[in-house]
C-alpha cells in the first residue's frame, strides 16, 4: 500500500538520487515543488529543461557552454597561453570567484582512476597537448598550471599530464598547497603540512 501517491514517491526517489540529497532532503523538496504557483513551477522545469538543451561544451576548453565557445575562451581580455587544467566545470567556478586569474582554462573532465576505469584516454588530456603544440607554433610562451585536486587520482593525473607536456618545452606549474586560512596546525593532516613547509615562502 502506498501512504504517498505514486508521482509523488517517483520525485522523492529521482530527488534522492542527487549528491548530498537525501530520503529525507527529498521529500522536503518534492513537497516544495508540489506547493509552487504553476507559474513559478513552470520556470523551475524551463530551467531543467534548458539545462539539457542549451549548454554544451565548449569547443576549446571544454567548460560548459551556450554556444561553441565559452565566454572564457571568447575573452580577448585573458591570456590564452596561460592554461589552467582542471578536473571539472566546479573547479573553474571556484577559481573564477577568486577574481586573481587572468588566463584559460582546460577542463579534463575528471581525473585517472584506474579502480573507476577512467585512463588517459578518457580524459581530455590529448586535446590539452594539441592545443599547446598549437600555441607554441605561434610562438606562444605558454604556461600550463595543473590544478588538479589534492588527491591520489589528481596527483597522478598532474604527473601523467606533466610527462605528456615536457618534450614542448612549456613552463608547467601546479597550485600550492598549506595551511588553509584560519586552520589549527593540530587539525592539519601531514600531507598538507609536508606541502606547507616545502612550498614555504619569505615574509
Amino acid at each position: 500500500m502506498h501512504i504517498l501517491p505514486r508521482s509523488i514517491e517517483k520525485v522523492i526517489e529521482e530527488l534522492s538520487k542527487l549528491p548530498g540529497i537525501g530520503p529525507k532532503s527529498a521529500s522536503r523538496l518534492t513537497f516544495y515543488l508540489y506547493k509552487l504557483p504553476s507559474s513559478q513551477y513552470q520556470l523551475f522545469v524551463d530551467a531543467i529543461t534548458h539545462l539539457r538543451t542549451n549548454v554544451t561544451s565548449c569547443e576549446v576548453c571544454f567548460n560548459m557552454a551556450e554556444s561553441s565557445v565559452c565566454a572564457i575562451c571568447g575573452d580577448d581580455k585573458r591570456k590564452p597561453a596561460l592554461i589552467c587544467a582542471v578536473e571539472d566545470p566546479l573547479d573553474v567556478l571556484a577559481l573564477e570567484q577568486t577574481k586573481k586569474y587572468d588566463g584559460v582554462y582546460h577542463v579534463l573532465g575528471g581525473a585517472i582512476s584506474p579502480i573507476d576505469g577512467i585512463g588517459p584516454e578518457q580524459l581530455k588530456i590529448e586535446e590539452l597537448v594539441e592545443r599547446v603544440k598549437k600555441l607554441k607554433k605561434q610562438n606562444k610562451e605558454v604556461e600550463v598550471i595543473l590544478a588538479t585536486n589534492p588527491s591520489l587520482e589528481g596527483d597522478a593525473t598532474s604527473m601523467y599530464i606533466a610527462k605528456q607536456l615536457k618534450p614542448l618545452d612549456v613552463r608547467i606549474t601546479k597550485l600550492a598547497r598549506g595551511i588553509p586560512v584560519g586552520g589549527d596546525l593540530e587539525y592539519t593532516d601531514e600531507l598538507t603540512l609536508s606541502d606547507a613547509i616545502n612550498f614555504r615562502k619569505e615574509i
